[in-house]
């Protein structure tokens, strides 16, 4: 299991080398594409993992709290806080490793300048330079905790009237 605080760097130490699929490409030409789903809203969220270490049984790959998402750039928010399942998919490249959406020509077909799948599901057309997700490789859950302290409530007395009431600030 994954935890982390709500706003800040989540990181995840998993024996994602042992279970490669892919074994015929060199580790620099892996990533890992991990699909987030919230355990009571069911929301999904996509992210590629910042991998910074890389042993012979696991990985080390680490998530950048923003507010603004981008899945290329490993920064996600995880709102709601709480319990959310991870699947995470080796991606692997033949040739140069980009992670980016691309910004097609004008009337260029969009997947022809992305480099990287979205999804676990998305097929890009057939190019060295272009990712190509090989499978499911891990599966867990993450705890995500609240901000510790920021959502606590301040209660003042009102004393206006005769009866004493409790409001929140």
């Amino acid at each position: 299991m994954i935890t982390g605080v709500y706003g800040s760097t989540i990181a995840s130490y998993l024996t994602l080398e042992e279970k490669r699929i892919h074994t015929a490409v060199d580790a620099s030409k892996v990533r890992y594409l991990f699909k987030f789903t919230n355990d009571s809203t069911k929301k999904v969220k996509y992210a590629y993992g910042l991998k910074s270490t890389h042993n012979d049984r696991y990985v080390f790959n680490h998530f950048v709290h923003n507010t603004t998402e981008d899945l290329f750039a490993s920064e996600i928010d995880f709102k709601p806080f709480g319990f959310w399942y991870y699947e995470v998919y080796e991606v692997t490249w033949l040739g140069t490793v980009t992670l980016t959406a691309g910004t097609p020509a004008e009337g260029e077909n969009p997947d022809v300048s992305k480099t990287a799948p979205s999804t676990e599901s998305e097929r890009l057309p057939v190019n060295d330079n272009h990712g190509v997700v090989k499978g499911k490789v891990e599966e867990g859950k993450l705890y995500i905790q609240e901000t510790v302290g920021s959502e606590q409530i301040q209660y003042t007395q009102h004393t206006t009237t005769e009866t004493n009431y409790l409001y929140a600030d």
